[in-house]
């Protein structure tokens, strides 16, 4: 327990320096808003009368605490670019982005633990070579790159979706997941290819101890071994990397999106950086910088919840 108090704790603070760092960079960088705001139409009375109602002419400490309590009341302000609320942007893309990364994410389970599990069994085989060889290439796959390759085969050449274009979920249910099928692998390829290189050295690391040996030399059958004890002292280091494959799969989401014309959190996050709308820009910042800290800290919490080691260590300290 003290050992989830401390790691929770960690996250509090992590998200409190993000935040206070991503608030006053922008609030540094961003000019004044009013006029930002206001456009041609500022004059020195309407500027001041939106500076009064924005309070913008209060404290920077003050701004700051108003703009975390909007994480918890809705309030984040109002965009420059679009002229709405910006919690009313985030809630329409933030769900498209999180289906994708999750979407990500079980491609990843689904295909790198039975991949890396045979690749350890296999690892003496004479195709291991060549299966280590593919795993090094679509390591170095980037997404981006991925999605343009998977976009002129499946959307120019073979039809099967249309670039350009993404379909809205309330119209057309199976055709929005179809199409989100595609930026989903071409987040997880490289990832997938990581997770089986993480999950073979990690087994055959495991075979090769004492514990193993002694096992086998009992008469205990190799693969009933592995499946028996292995993967369960395999799977802390294991879910640690996945927590952090986690946290990188929505930066990967983010690119993509632009590839395949997602219209996600990734969309929004570029075309604000392009239109200088700096309150969207901001939230986005520290909700992805919330997204990597949790996902490590649930990774730490799981990791030392499965090994006993880890957990005697954690209380430990």
């Amino acid at each position: 327990m003290k050992y989830a108090a401390r790691k929770i704790l960690m996250l509090l603070v992590t998200m409190v320096i993000v935040s206070f760092l991503a608030f006053l960079a922008f609030s540094l960088i961003s000019g004044d808003p009013a006029t930002a705001m206001l456009g041609t139409e500022a004059t020195p009375e309407k500027v001041a009368a939106l500076r009064e109602e924005l309070g913008l002419n209060r404290p920077l400490l003050a701004q700051y605490g108003t703009w975390v309590l909007g994480f918890f009341t809705g309030n984040l302000g109002t965009s420059y670019s679009y002229r709405m609320p910006v919690s009313s942007l985030i809630g329409q893309k933030l769900p498209l982005t999180l289906a994708l990364s999750l979407l990500s994410f079980l491609l990843i389970l689904v295909v790198a633990v039975p991949l890396g599990i045979r690749s350890a069994r296999q690892s003496e085989s004479r195709l291991d070579g060549v299966h280590t060889a593919l795993n090094q290439l679509f390591m170095a796959l980037p997404p981006f790159f991925t999605g343009i390759l998977l976009t002129w085969l499946f959307g120019i050449l073979l039809h099967w979706f249309t670039p350009g274009k993404f379909p809205i979920f309330s119209e057309h249910p199976g055709l929005f997941f179809w199409n989100l099928l595609f930026p989903a692998i071409a987040v997880a390829i490289p990832r997938i290819a990581m997770t089986v290189r993480m999950l073979r050295s990690t087994i055959l690391h495991e075979m090769n101890q004492d514990y193993v040996r002694t096992a086998i030399s009992r008469g205990n059958d190799r693969v009933g071994v592995l499946y028996r004890h292995v993967l369960k002292n395999a799977m802390a280091p294991v879910i640690a990397f996945l927590a952090q494959t986690m946290a990188e799969v929505i930066a990967g989401s983010i690119v993509v999106e632009q590839v395949f014309a997602v219209p996600g959190l990734g969309r929004l996050l570029l075309a604000s950086i392009g239109n200088r709308d700096w309150p969207v820009v901001e939230v986005i910042v520290v909700i992805l910088a919330f997204w990597v800290v949790l996902a490590n800290t649930i990774g730490d919490l799981l990791s030392q919840r499965i090994d006993p080691r880890l957990r005697l260590g954690g209380d430990a300290r």
